[in-house]
């Protein structure tokens, strides 16, 4: 399975840190406490059935998403959204203010290989903030586009002076989304908790069948036979 990728999706950092400082609709909190302590608050710009009270998209099952009233005040996030070529379902900014964090815990089936990938745009950050997914620190820099396997357990901490704030894009995956992750220049796989291994990646590149993804297949099935083989490898 693929746990992280840092993706080559560029957006207006500045741009939208200047929006974000002139908004003044309200940020609804994180209703499960349990899962956090300190403040961690939500503005949903795309939701299921439009409503910016539903921040928390993994409840509602078969949603239709649509933009929220609040999607105007941020031309920014508009651009981007434009710029994906996959069906792009929930749009959220999740404030980590100082000295908050959020406990261990895992999005469950949230993953590419389940069909779903979320993508963390990173607009205000600070050197002090440490994202771990499982036991790797991920060094979020503004401007990045991560995607993060959700599924897998991950916590945050933010133990600097100053807030942190991602845009969050849940998206559905096709062969554009594939190709930009599984492509990616800094992607960390591995085996899963069941012993499956990257089959599944493997098989969906060749779906896709482009000389590329065909490629990379080829690659990655090389590193599993050699994993299999000699009981070593990158996964």
């Amino acid at each position: 399975m693929i746990c992280y990728a840092k993706l080559k999706l560029p957006f207006n950092t500045e741009k939208m840190q200047n929006e974000l400082s002139s908004f003044k609709h309200e940020w609804k909190a994180h209703f499960n406490t349990y899962y956090y302590e300190g403040s961690w608050t939500a503005v949903a710009l795309r939701s299921p059935g439009g409503q910016s009270k539903n921040i928390i998209p993994e409840l509602i099952a078969d949603a239709v998403y649509i933009d929220t009233e609040v999607m105007p005040s941020f031309p920014s996030v508009r651009a981007l959204v434009a710029t994906l070529k996959c069906p792009v379902k929930s749009v959220r900014f999740l404030n980590l203010q100082a000295g908050a964090i959020i406990k261990p815990h895992r999005d469950n089936e949230l993953a590419f290989e389940k069909g779903e990938a979320r993508l963390h745009f990173t607009v205000i950050t600070n050197p002090d903030v440490k994202f771990y997914i499982e036991d790797e620190r991920i060094p979020f820099k503004e401007g990045d586009c991560w995607y993060m396997n959700a599924n897998l357990l991950h916590r945050v901490s933010n133990e600097g002076s100053t807030d942190r704030v991602h845009l969050i894009i849940d998206c559905e995956v096709n062969n554009w989304l594939s190709e930009m992750i599984t492509l990616s220049d800094e992607l960390s796989s591995k085996k899963d908790d069941m012993g499956c291994d990257v089959s599944l990646v493997i098989s969906e590149l060749r779906m896709q069948n482009t000389e590329s993804t065909n490629r990379l297949a080829d690659e990655l099935e090389k590193q599993l036979n050699d994993t299999k083989t000699n009981g070593a490898g990158s996964f």
